[in-house]
């Protein structure tokens, strides 16, 4: 049965354009801080952060989004990365934002980068999972993707999917829908706490620090504060807006969480002691 609510979800949406981008970083993308350590290279087609010991780098997108399917190729700072994170994610502004996170938590030569997720509504978050990863994420690029719908949120790395987290406004958890989003990324040290809870830290001895971006796609719906134009290109689709897990996709994402996954907060009993929070009771893969 279709609400009321979904209903008018489902018209603003179409009120926007959706929209896919080719990957183009001058078209896309504008570089926000760090005093000339981020660049633009190859007329457009790959991005890089740098961090040393005086500043990291940061990007942001020139869009607003309010849900779509959002794909990136990155490639993580190689070698002895520990004490440094490198973040991606969407986020809407101010005290009540919402946020949906990749972070990438660096670690000494030899060890395996930490993926850590988190999704913020209404600015609560403190919804951690975090994974390793099946590959090296420092020798090649890899596509990290952010598909975000009314219903659900589906992490993806190059394609099988590590975490669903579905609306649970039913059950009074504020879910991101009515915010409209940017694309960030940043590279920065923090050392008192990204590798082993803060006891390893940076070794600036291997600065430059440097992480990639490239063949950046957007299909999604595109905000504009004044106005939504309607648009539809041939190689537009919003087959994203009820996109969910068909039975293959739920078998690979339970293969991640059973091999790869390494915290999960709704597993966490000391620190959820009186119970865990409620969207845990559908936000699961058993």
């Amino acid at each position: 049965m279709t609400s009321l609510n979904s209903v008018s979800l489902v018209l603003v949406i179409s009120s926007c354009f959706a929209i896919a981008f080719g990957g183009n970083f001058h078209q896309d993308f504008d570089i926000t801080w760090g005093d000339g350590r981020a660049k633009i290279l190859n007329n457009g087609e790959l991005l890089t952060l740098s961090l040393d010991k005086t500043s990291g780098s940061g990007f942001q997108s020139k869009n607003e989004y309010l849900f779509g399917k959002i794909d990136m190729l990155l490639k993580l700072v190689p070698g002895n990365s520990a004490g440094t994170v490198t973040a991606y994610y969407l986020s809407s502004q101010g005290q009540t934002h919402d946020e949906i996170d990749f972070e990438f938590l660096g670690n000494l030569s030899g060890d395996p980068y930490i993926l850590h997720t988190n999704v913020f509504g209404q600015g609560k978050g403190n919804r951690e999972q975090q994974f390793y990863l099946w590959f090296d994420p420092t020798a090649d690029f890899h596509t990290y993707s952010i598909l975000w719908n009314p219903q659900r949120i589906i992490f993806s790395v190059d394609g099988t999917p590590i975490r669903e987290f579905k609306n649970s406004e039913s059950l009074g958890v504020a879910y991101p829908k009515n915010q409209p989003m940017r694309i960030y990324s940043s590279l920065w040290n923090a050392d008192d706490w990204a590798t082993r809870g803060g006891l390893v830290k940076t070794d600036w001895n291997q600065a430059p620090f440097i992480a990639s971006y490239r063949n950046f796609n957007a299909n999604a719906s595109v905000s504009s504060s004044s106005s939504c134009t309607q648009s539809s290109t041939s190689s537009s689709s919003n087959s994203w807006l009820n996109e969910e897990l068909d039975s293959t996709s739920q078998a690979r994402l339970k293969w991640v969480q059973k091999n790869y996954m390494i915290y999960n907060y709704c597993s966490d009993s000391k620190r959820f002691s009186q119970g865990f929070p409620p969207e845990c009771s559908i936000n699961t893969t058993e």
